[in-house]
């Protein structure tokens, strides 16, 4: 997601794609990628060496669209498919034989996608709730920052909160991007209040970090934006902690401030926004048309260091 289709110099992405091109290229499946943008995106991220693309679709129209654009599509394994429904329980079929490590949206809908990768049988499903992350370069602020979750949880209860930045913590810790990242959990004030239900859920995630049931991250909320990201909005409120002024993650209330803060920072602040979601299988790359060049590449790049992470921290199976 970007207002700004230019290429950012020296950008917090730069060092995600290097750090992706270290690693070997991830097998990704790629759904219905039938338009220039979604097309275009697989095979920029596959030339610079970041995923190695299977492209699920109707193959005549992936090739139309490849011809009608001069993209060249002769080295890529294509999967034909009837339509995009078909594309998409294909490319969870193709994951389940483990012919891929990522699932990444081509042009159709993102509600057609989740129906294939959440379907109680023959899914993606994890213990894990599905939450979705939208890693931002914002370039006003010196830290790549986290916005969680804005396009797949529309009201999270506590329950869906904790693996919603459980979520984001693995990522973060496994991805490059550091270790034990300070998390905001944001709501209107920064106190308790019956008044405003998330800030009462954003004093009990903070307990339940405290009692080991979120891990990996240091947590403080309620928070409002300002004082999570503004040392100095952070002192004159006279707010002491590891988090406030300086998060790395943003925890939103629920989708709709999610999307719109996101939103916010990519017309106003001129951020790039990386969508991934996380909780599945398998990372899924969640791309927009919106999207510039370099945010797609660089969804891509996170969800493969992600890939990459994970993989080596899978068990061998004895021979």
């Amino acid at each position: 997601m970007s207002a700004d289709t230019t290429h950012k110099t020296g950008s917090k992405y730069d060092r995600l794609i290097a750090m992706a091109q270290a690693v070997p290229p991830t097998p990704t499946i790629v759904v219905h990628p039938c338009d220039e943008t979604s097309l275009r995106g697989a095979i920029d991220s596959a030339s610079v060496g970041i995923i190695r693309p299977i492209l699920v679709g109707p193959e005549k129209k992936i090739r139309d669209t490849a011809a009608k654009f001069d993209l060249d599509v002769s080295g890529f394994e294509i999967v034909d498919a009837a339509h995009s429904d078909d594309a998409a329980a294909k490319g969870v079929e193709l994951i389940h034989a483990a012919r891929g490590e990522l699932l990444m949206k081509g042009s159709l809908h993102t509600d057609e996608l989740m129906r294939a990768v959440t379907a109680k049988t023959g899914g993606l499903r994890t213990d894990r709730r599905i939450s979705h992350v939208f890693v931002m370069d914002v370039p006003a602020y010196a830290e790549t920052i986290f916005v969680t979750d804005a396009a797949i949880n529309i009201f999270p209860d506590l329950d869906a909160k904790r693996d919603i930045i459980q979520n984001a913590i693995d990522l973060y810790n496994q991805a490059g991007f550091g270790k034990t990242p300070r998390v905001a959990i944001l709501s209107a004030v920064e106190t308790v209040t019956s008044k405003i239900p998330s800030t009462i859920e954003a004093a009990a995630l903070c307990k339940m970090a405290d009692r080991g049931q979120i891990t990996g991250g240091v947590l403080d909320g309620p928070l409002a934006f300002d004082n999570a990201i503004d040392p100095e909005a952070a002192r004159v409120k006279g707010i002491v902690s590891e988090v406030a002024g300086r998060a790395q993650i943003l925890m939103v209330p629920d989708l709709e401030s999610g999307n719109m803060l996101a939103k916010n920072l990519a017309y106003f602040a001129k951020a790039d926004g990386a969508g991934i979601v996380l909780g599945a299988r398998v990372p899924v790359v969640l791309t927009s048309r919106a999207d510039s060049p370099r945010a797609r590449m660089a969804s891509c790049a996170v969800a493969a260091l992600y890939a990459s992470a994970r993989r080596q921290k899978a068990p061998t199976v004895a021979a």
